[in-house]
């Protein structure tokens, strides 16, 4: 064996050695993402459908009008919120609000009762809400809009979906598979904390690691598989006797 496959036998063994669990995170975690379909893992199969109700010129104008004295946004969406029509005022700065255009009256904050209702009708079929709580900080499961409400169902999947508190509009929806995505996504990208940043310094070393053992690996090939010592056989049989 030649000075150059000792040393990357070495570089090979010990590298292995030291990356062989994460590398084995690895692979278990793409093949994971690779079966999983992604709308099951968005659970995108349980939303319930919903095609969207117009709302005619009148109606949204007589609305507007009601709510003529509130305070101004820098945009206004006019949306169906459980089939009546709904207004949400964004300022430059501060909270959204959301008005019912029936009435003039803001609904927003949503109470509980409200997101529950809204929940129920974006789930499929008709399961009712098991448990109700309101979610004020991010965490590995929810980064979007907060507050917002989070309505667990027993459904088999441990679904919980969230229902933002300022606009009404469910902003997630987690299952168990989800979970298990997310905690192999996790081990995927090594941030273990937030699971969101995959340009972690851990990351880089890890890979360029795993990268010096492959190049190893592919110097040590020739030798492990008989070529270099053909090689000289080929050589001296070429040579003749001395």
């Amino acid at each position: 064996m030649s000075a150059t496959a000792r040393v990357a036998g070495k570089v090979h063994k010990w590298l292995a050695l030291l990356m062989a669990i994460q590398i084995l995170f690895w692979f278990v975690s793409g093949l994971f993402f690779a079966i999983a379909p992604i709308e099951q893992v968005r659970s995108e199969h349980m939303k319930a459908a919903a095609p969207p109700a117009p709302i005619s010129i009148a109606v949204a104008a007589a609305g507007l009008q009601r709510i003529a004295g509130a305070a101004p946004g820098e945009r206004i969406e006019i949306r169906t919120m459980l089939a009546r029509p709904v207004a949400l005022v964004s300022p430059r700065e501060g909270r959204p609000r959301l008005y019912d255009l029936g009435s003039g009256r803001q609904i927003s904050p949503v109470p509980s009762a409200l997101a529950v209702e809204i929940a129920e009708a974006d789930h499929v079929g008709n399961l009712q809400a098991a448990r109700v709580s309101l979610v004020t900080e991010a965490s590995p499961e929810y980064r979007a809009a907060l507050p917002a409400w989070r309505i667990e169902f027993d459904d088999g999947a441990n679904r919980a979906l969230y229902v933002a508190q300022d606009t009404g509009v469910v902003t997630a929806r987690r299952s168990t598979l989800w979970r298990v995505f997310d905690f192999l996504w996790s081990l995927h990208i090594m941030d273990f904390k937030n699971h969101e940043d995959f340009n972690t310094p851990l990351l880089i070393v890890s890979t360029a690691l795993a990268l010096v053992m492959i190049v190893a690996g592919i110097v040590l090939f020739p030798s492990r598989l008989g070529y270099n010592a053909w090689r000289r056989r080929r050589r001296r049989d070429r040579q003749g006797p001395q």
